[in-house]
């Protein structure tokens, strides 16, 4: 059986995708005729029909479904080869992408990523800041080459890096502290305040959440600052806080039960076997600092 060439399998891919064949052509650059010729040819190689006809529209058989994904497959690890390649010919990578939940210290984050520019100066850094299920999810859509996230998606691998300690807080004057003992019945007649997942498929915090009346920010900064003025609650990481714990300006509630919490943050690789040197060192960095600074609390809210 004579061999079928990525631009073949690029063809079928194409089709799939586009939903035709015309759009299919335009997303190549090709001709309408060639990709249709792209499509027989693999047919006639395979013995497989790919399409059948359904009304007017050509929709994949079973089988045709099969090779697709197959296809895809090998077209992203052909883009990883091709990758990989580029880079050993120049010696470095030109763009690594991170993502890196809230909960990491940005100042822990902001000295590897200096560590990091320190040795390698010509890579771009494109840092994506995500809260909950933001980093697991650009994993999985191959958007970024390393993730540091609070789960590990399916079908990768993970090492715990970080355990972060929370502590629930309050302004001084929020009516809570005027109780000598605060249980979970008593937070739930005031504001959590609450940083929104930045996922596309949004998880609810769980545990997290015990009041329904909750304020939803997208940065931890204004949340915080809400906290300070006294708008509501809420668990905040120990390295965060520790200026405002020592200035007055928000106070640990004395909560009976449950009052301290933790999160583990995992270092997850895209492609854990054939990352790049560059991507290598970069979570060698994260790891080695991470090491240093110990399971202290880190940038985050619950």
């Amino acid at each position: 059986m004579n061999v079928i060439s990525l631009e073949q399998w690029r063809a079928l891919v194409a089709i799939v995708d586009a939903g035709t064949y015309a759009l299919a052509a335009d997303v190549l650059g090709k001709s309408q005729s060639s990709v249709s010729y792209a499509v027989n040819q693999i047919e006639e190689r395979t013995g497989v029909t790919l399409f059948r006809m359904a009304g007017r529209k050509a929709v994949l058989t079973p089988e045709g479904k099969a090779l697709y994904q197959r296809a895809r497959h090998l077209l992203a690890e052909a883009g990883r080869i091709e990758k990989a390649a580029a880079e050993m010919a120049v010696g470095h990578e030109a763009e690594l992408r991170l993502a890196i939940d809230i909960m990491f210290p940005p100042a822990l984050l902001l000295d590897a990523i200096g560590r990091f520019a320190a040795e390698r100066p010509t890579t771009r850094l494109e840092i994506y800041e995500t809260v909950v299920a933001g980093s697991s999810q650009l994993l999985a859509q191959g958007q970024v080459d390393l993730a540091i996230a609070p789960d590990v998606p399916d079908g990768f691998l993970g090492e715990p890096i970080l355990r972060v300690q929370f502590l629930p807080v309050a302004a001084p004057t929020h009516p809570l502290h005027a109780l000598d003992h605060v249980s979970l019945n008593d937070l739930r007649d005031h504001h959590h305040l609450i940083i929104r997942d930045s996922g596309v498929r949004r998880v609810e915090h769980g545990a997290w959440q015990v009041s329904q009346n909750r304020i939803i920010f997208s940065q931890t900064s204004t949340s915080l600052e809400a906290a300070r003025r006294g708008v509501g609650f809420s668990w905040y990481a120990e390295t965060l806080i520790g200026e405002d714990l020592a200035a007055g300006t928000l106070k640990e509630l004395p909560l009976a039960e449950r009052a301290r919490r933790s999160a583990e943050l995992f270092l997850v690789f895209r492609d854990a076997v054939g990352a790049s040197p560059g991507v290598r060192r970069l979570g060698d960095i994260l790891r080695t600092m991470a090491a240093e600074t110990g399971p202290r609390g880190a940038s985050g809210q619950g």
